[in-house]
């Protein structure tokens, strides 16, 4: 679908690394919109709190009981971190669902980044904190004896298939979702059935809504668990 192609900003031709294109240009506003919020919206910073400020102070608080109550005290060191991430995909989804927009998130090779960013991150904490006592993480010591070595290999397997779960999750539920819109809009322009068209589009950007805070969510807080795990892997 053209909603999902990635196109340069200026003519035609190749992409390369370093070419200005769509999805680009909607991470930068992504960047200024996050900005604006935490930035320009809480300059006052006043004791009765604006509109603006009141969302800013809600999404802190948000996750920073999401850390402690995952991760623990232990984890707020990496609270800038996980913030920064939580409001990185969801103001890339609700600008996704904006008319004419391109949605980031939507792409793999996005999502897959910021998933192997917090792959290699919390894998990096476990052996700095840890060091070799992070393998323990793999060996399950409350099972019987004879399971562990089993266990042990189910567990390096899905620890190493996070990063895709984490990444394909996200991009799925979004492309799902705007796919599905898509495809009601073609039915838009039948006179027969367009009244019914409209409502299920209506029905479905309200879903999508709801789905952009909450595919957000769920990355972050999936993020919270591998960071506990890393902090404290014992089983």
């Amino acid at each position: 679908m053209d909603q999902f192609i990635v196109k340069p900003l200026f003519g035609e031709g190749p992409i390369h690394w370093y070419t200005p294109t769509n999805a680009t240009l909607w991470m930068a506003l992504t960047v200024l919109a996050i900005v604006a919020l935490l930035v320009w919206g809480t300059r006052g910073r006043a004791v009765v709190p604006t509109r603006t400020q009141s969302v800013a102070e809600l999404a802190y608080g948000f996750v920073h009981k999401m850390v402690v109550d995952v991760t623990g005290k232990d984890g707020l060191k990496y609270f800038p971190y996980i913030f920064t991430l939580f409001l990185f995909i969801v103001f890339a989804n609700f600008l996704g669902l904006l008319p004419k927009s391109f949605s980031t998130t939507s792409h793999v090779a996005v999502t897959a980044v910021l998933a192997l960013l917090v792959f290699c991150t919390v894998t990096a904490i476990g052996f700095i904190k840890h060091g070799a006592h992070f393998l323990e993480l793999f060996w399950v010591s409350s099972a019987p004896l004879g399971l562990r070595p089993v266990l042990a290999v189910i567990e390096v397997i899905s620890y190493f298939v996070r990063p895709l779960s984490h990444s394909i999750r996200l991009v799925g539920n979004v492309m799902a979702g705007h796919a599905v819109i898509k495809v009601f809009a073609a039915f838009a322009a039948v006179a027969v059935i367009s009244p019914l068209s409209i409502v299920a589009i209506s029905a479905m950007y309200g879903l999508e809504v709801l789905v952009s805070f909450i595919q957000a969510y769920v990355f972050t807080i999936l993020t919270c668990v591998y960071l506990r795990d890393a902090l404290h892997p014992h089983h």
